[in-house]
């Protein structure tokens, strides 16, 4: 019996299928397009994602897909200056929906989140040090300064690729590059 097999340029699979005593031939394209990988999947949801954010005027933070083909959970953060209410939420729900029900990227069943940072909110760029200045933030590096890798404290600047944290009693200056997380800290 062949493992595989290649007629008319395409090339198709023999595989079992459950309940049956035959192989049934599956075309490499179904293992591409429906089992395709979540990098795949990712990029084509971040592009729609920009197409309804920009629609609802707000921004896009990030794109996650949690858990596997079939039961995805695909959660889309966004943010704006101003700030992001459950209206945006639901405007950009609304508008991402209707542009993956037309596109139809993900196979199978899935859970659209839309959702903002939340006041902990991650801290994944220069800009974000930029623009929260003054607030309290939490990093930690992947290399030790002053014997230390993690930090709490306010942001005082951004100046070139550094981040300059103001501590209780000194100042530190971070480089980005080894920014291993960052996040910004609850104040009450």
């Amino acid at each position: 019996m062949h493992s595989a097999v290649v007629r008319g340029g395409w090339k198709r699979f023999l595989r079992p299928v459950a309940g049956l005593n035959r192989r049934v031939v599956i075309p490499l394209f179904y293992f591409i397009i429906h089992m395709g990988s979540k990098e795949l999947i990712k990029k084509k949801v971040v592009e729609l994602a920009k197409e309804a954010v920009e629609t609802a005027g707000v921004e896009l933070d990030d794109v996650e897909l949690l858990g596997q083909t079939g039961k995805m959970i695909v959660r889309v953060t966004i943010d704006s200056e101003g700030g992001v209410g459950i209206k945006e939420c639901e405007r950009v729900s609304r508008q991402l929906e209707a542009l993956l029900d037309v596109e139809d990227p993900i196979p199978g069943s899935y859970t659209l989140e839309v959702t903002t940072p939340g006041l902990d909110r991650p801290l994944r760029s220069l800009r974000d040090f930029e623009r929260f200045k003054g607030r309290l933030a939490r990093v930690v590096t992947s290399e030790r300064i002053d014997k230390q890798t993690f930090f709490v404290g306010r942001i005082k600047s951004v100046e070139g690729d550094r981040i300059v944290l103001e501590l209780d009693n000194r100042e530190v200056e971070i480089p980005y590059n080894i920014v291993s997380k960052a996040r910004l800290e609850i104040e009450f």
